[in-house]
């Protein structure tokens, strides 16, 4: 919220860069309160239950933020290979209307990722017992209570998955190739270091969203491993969401 009060008020802070760092902010916070207070609420009181239509939305708003984030992150990766590697150009290249293209794309690619998800999960059938073995509602627990074949689900589940997990990562990691080639033509050692510092630090947290969430949903699903499967959703659920603001926008000099 700080990052987002800061970058709405301070008109200095209204560049492109700055803009996506308020969108992350706001896709995080939506990705934590679908998530977390009804968690807490579960551990704390005795009423551990959530209503269809709670746990529904809870996995649309939860699967929009996975696949905004996604989207955000390669985004992001790209403005960086311009401010590095063209840095006079970039006023020119990620403009305005550069920047308002993006995040169309971001929240198109999105919405339609969490439809996607929602609507085969809606389309399923539950007969019982309906215990959700996981922190919230996720689509591999999900599927694994259903009675209904999930076969065709499932392998929907993963070409979605596939393309947008494993392309923005490519994607991503392409363009901080071309930024490590840049930096490392930069003939100032202390320039050298804070580029690199910089750039591992996005690199970490960026690895640690797309590892577990690629490992939680290219896989089959299986009873046998949603016990590990709540391990690796608290990094993409809270651990990454907390480096965020840290990695992101808290090492920023004008922030």
């Amino acid at each position: 919220m700080l990052i987002v009060i800061a970058i709405t008020y301070n008109t200095t802070l209204h560049t492109s860069m700055h803009v996506l760092l308020l969108v992350l902010a706001v896709v995080d916070i939506i990705c934590t309160t679908s998530i977390i207070p009804q968690m807490m609420g579960a551990m704390l009181t005795s009423g551990k239950t959530i209503s269809y239509g709670g746990c529904m939305s809870q996995l649309f708003f939860f699967t929009w933020s996975l696949g905004a984030e996604m989207v955000l992150f390669t985004t992001m990766a790209y403005d960086n290979y311009v401010a590095i590697c063209f840095p006079f150009r970039y006023s020119a290249i990620v403009n305005h209307c550069t920047c308002v293209a993006l995040l169309n794309i971001v929240m198109d690619i999105a919405v339609t990722n969490s439809w996607v998800h929602t609507g085969l999960i809606l389309r399923m059938t539950f007969c019982g017992p309906n215990t959700i073995d996981h922190l919230f509602c996720e689509i591999p627990p999900l599927l694994a209570l259903s009675c209904s074949p999930i076969s065709i689900k499932e392998v929907m589940m993963y070409v979605a998955d596939i393309t947008l997990s494993v392309g923005d990562f490519t994607l991503t990691c392409i363009s901080y190739g071309f930024i490590i080639a840049a930096i490392l033509c930069i003939r100032a050692a202390e320039g050298k270091r804070k580029a690199f510092f910089t750039c591992s630090s996005h690199l970490m947290v960026v690895s640690l969203y797309y590892f577990p969430v690629i490992y939680t949903y290219i896989r089959p699903t299986s009873s046998d491993t949603l016990e590990r499967d709540k391990v690796v959703a608290a990094l993409y659920t809270l651990v990454t969401p907390t480096l965020n603001p840290i990695v992101y926008s808290f090492q920023n000099k004008e922030m």
